[in-house]
């Protein structure tokens, strides 16, 4: 069996990451399987680029740029909520890779390199297809994170994102592109969470379509528990402090990301009676130079980028909570990674979150948008006796679900399945 992985990056974003780890995976337990993207910022043995020659990578860095800003104009800046045109694609179906393949496996294929006609193109190969729904775009008139949005119930349309609103706006316009493009592709959707599953099913463009629940998986053998005195000697953290982690902060007006939520907790937590913030330290990875950071209640540490994983794992496990604060998520890949270190989550009850963290057994889900409660499950988590327990069952839950071998074998097995079925 041979499947071919579409991204538009190698290992950039979430889906970057998701799509690498699912290859080795697969790779790692007898599947033949290789990933294409649109375009590397460097040369990696882990992938292969459709844009290969010095006028296709100029015709990419072209269509990123004008994809990322021109949405951004068309879009109400404040809002910060990333919004798709899919103006820009390539016709990837004569690549080698793509014709040679068993499966074609989609992953996240924005910013210019697959509309909704570029994949009607791949019907014509007669092959299996499977799309893993990294975030909502596929099923909406452009954006990634929908919050409370329910327009694509019907067909987009009025859509609060962008700055010329109304009945026949580009989100409507986007979302008829994808009606007509998805009417000549038959494909199975995976969704990674059963939040994204419930998603699709009220989806107008996908409801109908057959979908399976697979989650993303994880470098088990990398991401794993340290010896946490060893790992604060890294980060010059004293034994006995509780360590809180968090990772990257954009800002405090940063929606997505949640940011000005976990200020706020953290503020809440500091005047807590029964707290001593000199007993506290915050750690922070992922934030970048001239990025505006938040002011915090306690001594905190900024690790910069975490290029390397085996030390990103060692920052886990110096941490005895990782706080996420995110709004929105399908299955991040933060939750999954301080879990397989044995370093329980504290997040709000959203997405695909609660399919990983299990409510004051590996970890605390705070009620939706409530600073207070993110801070209860830190005082939760600060006075916990048994807490080396929740650690064990944080660890126990990755090996269990999200391991390597057990998320590669649901994929092959849906993919002998679909290839059994496929009519050629």
């Amino acid at each position: 069996m041979k499947v071919i992985h579409i991204n538009t990056y190698e290992g950039n974003g979430g889906a970057g990451r998701a799509c690498l780890r699912l290859s080795d995976a697969l790779k790692a337990h007898g599947t033949d399987s290789s990933v294409l993207v649109y375009y590397q910022f460097q040369k990696s043995e882990k992938s292969r680029a459709f844009s290969h020659s010095i006028f296709q990578k100029i015709s990419a860095v072209y269509h990123i740029l004008a994809e990322r800003y021109l949405s951004k104009f068309l879009t109400k800046a404040a809002l910060k909520t990333p919004f798709s045109l899919q103006w820009f694609g390539s016709n990837i179906a004569s690549h080698p890779a793509v014709q040679s393949a068993d499966i074609i496996h989609l992953h996240w294929v924005n910013h210019g390199f697959l509309k909704p006609s570029n994949l009607a193109d791949l019907e014509e190969l007669n092959k299996p297809i499977v799309w893993t729904f990294h975030d909502s775009n596929a099923f909406t008139g452009g954006c990634h994170v929908r919050y409370a949005c329910e327009n694509f119930h019907k067909q987009c349309g009025n859509c609060p994102l962008l700055k010329m609103s109304g009945k026949n706006d580009l989100s409507h316009w986007n979302w008829l592109k994808k009606k007509k493009g998805y009417a000549n592709l038959d494909f199975h959707i995976i969704a990674p969470s059963n939040w994204m599953a419930s998603s699709v099913r009220f989806s107008s463009l996908m409801g109908v379509r057959p979908q399976t629940v697979i989650p993303n998986t994880i470098e088990t053998n990398v991401f794993k528990p340290y010896v946490k005195s060893e790992a604060r000697r890294i980060f010059n953290i004293a034994p006995e402090k509780f360590v809180i982690l968090s990772g990257f902060m954009p800002s405090k007006n940063d929606k997505h990301k949640g940011t000005a939520y976990l200020v706020e907790a953290l503020n809440d937590l500091a005047k807590r009676p029964d707290i001593d913030p000199g007993n506290i330290e915050l750690l922070i990875f992922g934030n970048k130079d001239g990025i505006e950071m938040p002011e915090f209640p306690f001594k905190t540490t900024l690790l910069g980028t975490i290029s390397d994983d085996t030390q990103l794992a060692k920052c886990y496990s110096a941490a005895d909570a990782f706080i996420t604060p995110s709004l929105e998520d399908n299955l991040p890949n933060t939750v999954m990674e301080s879990l397989a270190c044995a370093t329980p989550v504290i997040a709000f009850k959203t997405g695909g979150i609660p399919d990983m963290v299990n409510h004051l057994v590996n970890g605390y889900l705070a009620e939706y948008e409530s600073a207070e409660d993110l801070a209860t499950g830190m005082e939760w988590l600060y006075h916990e006796e048994h807490a080396p327990e929740i650690q064990k069952e944080a660890r126990l839950t990755i090996l269990k679900y999200f391991s390597e071998e057990v998320v590669a074998k649901q994929h092959q097995q849906l993919y002998q399945s679909l290839i059994d079925a496929h009519v050629y």
